[in-house]
């Protein structure tokens, strides 16, 4: 593998990145940094693949997030503050997970996973009933989840604020047989007795660069051993120090993993080869 690093969980193919994106890629190509480009929705998911089949070293996801189960538009402060909103508004439209559509697309081989998708409490669309929306969502998981297993590719979970409820559903996914992959938590936030749920479960769990400011991040990375682990940068969102309020991008994961190097104690190289051999064993980067 001649890459130095994989960034596996990034959106290179949003909007945030229509005047450049070209460079952007190449310069994380260029520096050792493979991608992988995920899919939100129908669009995001199709176009996502569209990139990846123009580059070696980038792959794509296909998946809806729950974001997208309802419409809705919001600026995300968690990820960027506001006086530094440089991706813009987000806006969602409804939509519902449909197999046929995606199962052409999960047979390319530059598609190394289903998602991302999973649970959010956090962002919930208003005026709409929350028992509504926590049952919408629960309904796209296992949809997705059955979909997965019946094309055995791995998941990228998106969990905020919802751990208890979605590492149920992956058991009983797990314990109907399914999911022989596993998957990934990505943007993982969590307790360290919510990681550990997962990775009993067999789960990677991704740290994004919130790990370069997050204290209680920090203190949960530095209990899960580094065969269990993986880096991202969710770009354009999610931006690591010294960077925090600009445009995230894939090589920036670099330094995520020195950050990681820091909190383990181990050297920046081990996290390269340890993480980038993660990767490539659970998505088969070719």
């Amino acid at each position: 593998m001649k890459w130095k690093l994989i960034d596996t969980h990034c959106h290179v193919h949003f909007q945030a990145y229509q005047t450049d994106m070209e460079a952007v890629i190449e310069r994380s190509l260029a520096a050792g940094v493979g991608m992988i480009t995920v899919g939100t929705q129908s669009t995001t998911s199709k176009n996502g693949l569209a990139l990846a089949e123009k580059y070696d070293g980038l792959w794509a996801t296909i998946g809806l997030h729950p974001n997208h189960l309802h419409a809705q538009e919001f600026f995300d402060d968690a990820e960027l503050p506001p006086s530094k909103r440089v991706t813009g508004k987000i806006k969602t439209r409804a939509e519902h997970f449909d197999p046929e559509y995606y199962r052409p697309l999960a047979m390319h081989p530059k598609v190394v996973a289903i998602g991302e998708f999973g649970l959010d409490y956090f962002r919930l669309p208003p005026g709409v009933d929350l028992e509504a929306v926590t049952s919408d969502q629960k309904i796209s998981v296992r949809e997705q989840l059955k979909f997965a297993s019946s094309v055995d590719k791995p998941v990228v979970i998106h969990c905020r604020d919802a751990h208890n409820d979605q590492s149920d559903l992956l058991q009983n996914e797990i314990d109907n047989g399914g999911l022989k992959r596993r998957g990934v938590i990505h943007c993982f936030t969590g307790s360290v007795a919510d990681a550990q749920r997962y990775r009993e479960l067999g789960f990677l769990i991704s740290i994004t660069g919130i790990v370069t400011f997050s204290k209680e991040l920090q203190a949960v990375v530095k209990d899960i051993p580094l065969e269990q682990l993986m880096i991202e940068t969710d770009s354009p969102y999610l931006t690591p120090a010294p960077f925090r309020g600009k445009r995230n991008e894939p090589s920036y994961v670099e330094l995520v993993a020195k950050k990681i190097a820091e909190l383990k104690n181990v050297s920046f190289d081990e996290i390269c080869a340890t993480t980038t051999a993660n990767a490539v064993r659970l998505f088969k980067l070719g």
